[in-house]
């Protein structure tokens, strides 16, 4: 039997990256999927692309900053598909303009915990209730190794918003733990994906990051789709407020040689 069977999982930031991946593996194992994105037409092309293997999917286009629009999807995904039984959190950004406190504008700062806190709290606001009427389920809200490292190269704004995803996290597990709500936080390392590689413009930054992964590589984004669905699935039963490190090796180094 397919391990999500007769759920629904919303999935934020589903246009692309783990949040498309993972759309697209959640559906491939059996879930009706509310694809999430702020870019209408990139959250459209991972709904239509579950559609054209065979699953189930809606576009939602959505800022997960805004109160309106995160009520507003989870209520499209129990109008659409009667329910709520995984909650993705997963959008986020990572400025190119991100850097030291004595560097980082006010204005990058409040646009990183906007999306990256904020949306996370807000997802969390509406959805638990929406699980809760479902009969339980799990909340998988996206954090980053950094939470746990400081990073080689300084994006102090990101960093700190993924720490309040961690103390969010642990907070809400265990608030909702008797109500069979499971709440944990998804830890990627550095991954070859579009918004990392942005951020990582040059190839003497990807190295500065590279050098310090026992695995010697950026991991991708399938293999954090295949994480997320564990934590989604009934395999994962007896986790909550875990923090699910899914990172090469990265957090376990204390030195790693080039």
């Amino acid at each position: 039997m397919s391990r999500l069977q007769g759920k629904v999982a919303l999935v934020t930031g589903a246009g692309s990256g783990i949040g498309r991946e993972s759309a697209m593996l959640f559906a491939s194992e059996g879930a009706q999927v509310v694809c999430v994105d702020l870019d209408e037409a990139s959250g459209a092309l991972t709904a239509d692309s579950v559609v054209k293997a065979g699953g189930q999917a809606i576009p939602v286009r959505a800022d997960v900053s805004s109160a309106d629009d995160s009520a507003a999807m989870v209520a499209m995904a129990e109008d659409i598909f009667g329910g709520l039984h995984v909650m993705f959190n997963n959008a986020g950004i990572m400025h190119s303009d991100d850097g030291n406190a004595q560097d980082t504008s006010e204005a990058i700062w409040d646009l990183t915990m906007n999306v990256n806190a904020k949306g996370v709290f807000l997802g969390c606001k509406y959805g638990i209730p929406a699980i809760r009427r479902s009969g339980g389920g799990s909340i998988i809200n996206t954090a980053s190794f950094v939470a746990h490292l400081g990073a080689a190269t300084p994006q102090v704004a990101y960093t700190a918003s993924k720490g309040a995803v961690l103390a969010l996290t642990r907070e809400l597990a265990v608030v909702h733990a008797r109500e069979g709500v499971r709440v944990n936080a998804l830890c990627p390392g550095p991954l070859r994906t579009e918004l990392l590689m942005k951020f990582l413009d040059t190839d003497e930054k990807k190295q500065r990051r590279l050098v310090h992964v026992p695995m010697g590589r950026f991991g991708l984004a399938e293999e954090m789709a295949k994480s997320a669905l564990f934590l989604a699935s009934d395999d994962s039963s007896y986790i909550t407020g875990s923090e699910f490190l899914v990172d090469g090796g990265i957090t376990a180094a204390y030195v790693t040689p080039e």
